[in-house]
């Protein structure tokens, strides 16, 4: 029995192939200094001020999103019940990245745990 047509099979336009991302060429080794920090340190403090950033952030969106409701119309009780919930969200998230930083930390070659 033949098989029906489809609809890619009765179109004109043929598909094009996607093209795959170039490998990426690996960097180039770096002389390691004497003098250097460990490289633990520098990942740490880059960790902390990436989270600092996100809470910085989460609040900021706290206060802009309840203006930009009552701005387009929300009543002012719907605008403050959307910002205490995003502060709630905020402050358990905030509280989550600070007790994973602290564990990060316990395990750190200082700690004896991670290697």
């Amino acid at each position: 029995m033949p098989v029906p047509p489809t609809a890619a099979a009765r179109s004109s336009v043929t598909p094009t192939p996607t093209l795959a991302a170039p490998p990426e060429r690996p960097a180039p080794r770096a002389h390691r200094r004497t003098d250097a920090p460990p490289a633990g340190a520098a990942v740490e403090k880059k960790g902390e001020q990436a989270a600092g950033d996100v809470v910085r952030w989460a609040v900021f969106c706290c206060v802009l999103v309840p203006v930009v409701l009552v701005v387009y119309g929300t009543s002012l009780a719907g605008a403050a019940g959307a910002a205490l919930g995003l502060v709630s969200v905020t402050a358990a998230c905030r509280l989550l990245l600070r007790r994973s930083e602290r564990g990060l930390r316990a395990e750190t070659p200082h700690g004896g745990h991670r290697r």
